[in-house]
Order: C-alpha cells, then structure tokens, then sequence
C-alpha cells in the first residue's frame, strides 16, 4: 500500500470510527432522556434520539460496506501486482 492509500485508509477508519462513537452516544443519551427528562418530554426527546441514531447507524452501515468493498480492492490490487 502506498503513502496515498494509506492515508486515504486512515481518513475513512477515523471516519467510521466517530460516525460509530456517535451511534453509541446517541443511543445512550436516548436511554437517558426516556427516564431523565419529566413525562412530558421524555417520549419526544427520546424518539427524537433514537431516530437521528437508527438514521446515523444506517449511513454508518452503508459507509462501513463501501470502505470495506474499497479495502478488499487494494489488497486484491496489491496481490496482482505482486
């Protein structure tokens, strides 16, 4: 792999990194707000959370297959021109 790749490869691992720390958070603040916030908010703000994490979690799906397709194409590359 060269210098350019590698970087490439180390931008999109930080990427799906943060993208998954914030499913996480997301989910457990959703948690939180369910039983933290008085009953009037707890539903909405809650529903709010979890929905913005299913939708984050969905792009992180998709981003995470698309950068693993990438990977198995340069290690495929790297193996022929070897």
């Amino acid at each position: 792999m060269d210098e350019a790749t590698k970087q490439e490869f180390k931008l999109k691992f930080i990427k799906l990194t943060v993208l998954l720390d914030v499913v996480v958070l997301l989910a457990a603040f959703s948690a939180l707000a369910f039983f933290l916030l008085g009953p009037e908010l707890n539903l909405l703000v809650s529903g709010l959370l979890a929905f913005v994490a299913i939708a984050l979690a969905a792009y992180f799906w998709r981003s995470y297959q698309r950068d693993k397709a990438w990977l198995r194409a340069q290690s495929k590359e790297k193996r022929e021109t070897e």
